[in-house]
């Protein structure tokens, strides 16, 4: 029995039909300020990536740049691939998503390795992947999915089930510990609840909670005490790296000292990676490094700005609480740059050097154009 081959000429005009399809439902405004991140990101990873050599003893000064470049080009790839799929298609991939983040989460006591006295990565060949930032946006997916269920049926107990996994995330990340991340955690989980309408009796309860949790770790953990203590009091604590990006971005003024022109970068640990923005001020002005943040500011304006037109309100709460997920990182790490909040250990979003941040925010932006598409009835008239 002969089987059915379909002409090579058949098969190639599908598929230049389906990217024809895509480009023209995607939101190319959305994708083209992913695109101005990126490369942004790799101008300042330019920029700071000599100064990270040479503080570890790296032969290569752009050693930082090159790793940066690969998870770039594999993030944008992996967001074009996950905007390819429907809504429920990327809807499975983000509780999978979920499911496989817990599962090595909990397994790092085991499998993982310790980093500044936490243990947050895996190592996978050259590589390390730290598996909680990919668990937000995948939370973020989950609640968006149990929330608009409820409403379509009130007898799911979509509160209780979503309220279960999220402690269940809290104390998979505490125990690493991560504080920085279950408190932007919970900021998303609080507006992904907010946008869906439910109880406020519920809200105001789940954050009395995460302010208790919160003072308990002040009083329990030292080295919590230390940075809150390093922030209200940087004249009696150790606020060495604080007080360098200070330093960075009053020695660049407005103007800068001109590309490649930082000095005290060097002295920056964190200058490549959560201090990026820092680097940008010493050597590119402020100016022009307020540009990153009306980049940043205008994706998250434009994915709210399509989530409130959506139909569909799981792609709405979905859409909406993705964005939150990047605009508050970006919030958190400016604050921390510019001293009005305790460090974090929180990237700039696209900016930053970091695999798994840069991989997982790009997985978000591809879920975020995933749920926008101008598909036939996605949109209201008018």
């Amino acid at each position: 029995m002969k089987l059915a081959v379909m002409p090579t000429s058949l098969t190639s005009r599908s598929q230049r039909f389906m990217l024809a399809e895509w480009w023209r439902s995607i939101d190319q405004l959305t994708l083209m300020l992913l695109l101005c991140l990126l490369c942004a990101g790799l101008v300042l990873s330019m920029a700071a990536s000599p100064a990270a050599s040479h503080r570890l003893g790296i032969l290569s000064p752009f050693h930082f740049l090159l790793r940066h470049g690969v998870f770039a080009l594999a993030g944008f790839s992996g967001a074009v691939f996950v905007s390819l799929f429907e809504p429920r298609g990327a809807r499975r991939i983000g509780v999978l998503a979920l499911i496989g983040a817990m599962v090595v989460m909990a397994a790092l006591p085991s499998i993982g390795y310790e980093v500044k006295g936490a243990v947050r990565w895996v190592k996978i060949g050259p590589f390390s992947l730290q598996p909680s930032e990919f668990a937000k946006p995948a939370f973020i997916i989950f609640a968006a999915w149990m929330f608009s269920a409820a409403k379509r049926d009130p007898n799911v107990p979509a509160v209780l089930i979503v309220l279960a996994v999220y402690a269940a995330l809290i104390l998979l990340l505490i125990t690493q510990p991560d504080f920085g991340q279950s408190f932007l955690l919970t900021l998303c989980f609080a507006a992904v609840f907010f946008f869906a309408g439910m109880s406020l009796g519920w809200l105001i309860v789940m954050l009395a909670v995460t302010s208790l949790g919160a003072f308990g770790a002040y009083l329990a953990l030292p080295h919590v005490r230390s940075r809150v203590a390093a922030f209200l009091s940087p004249d009696r604590s150790d606020s060495y790296q604080t007080d360098k990006a200070l330093e960075a971005i009053a020695g660049g003024g407005f103007f800068g000292r001109g590309p490649g022109e930082g000095a005290v970068k060097y002295a920056l640990p964190d200058g490549h990676t959560d201090f990026i923005f820092a680097v940008s001020v010493e050597e590119f002005g402020f100016l022009i490094s307020a540009l990153l943040i009306v980049l940043i500011a205008a994706f998250v304006v434009r994915a709210f700005s399509n989530a409130l037109r959506l139909n569909d309100q799981f792609c709405q709460l979905a859409t909406a609480g993705l964005a939150t997920l990047i605009g508050m990182q970006a919030i958190i790490n400016l604050f921390v740059n510019l001293n009005m909040a305790p460090s974090k250990g929180m990237t700039l979003p696209f900016i930053s050097y970091g695999g798994s941040s840069l991989l997982s925010l790009c997985f978000t932006a591809g879920l975020i154009l995933a749920f926008t598409r101008r598909r036939p009835g996605a949109y209201r008239m008018g």
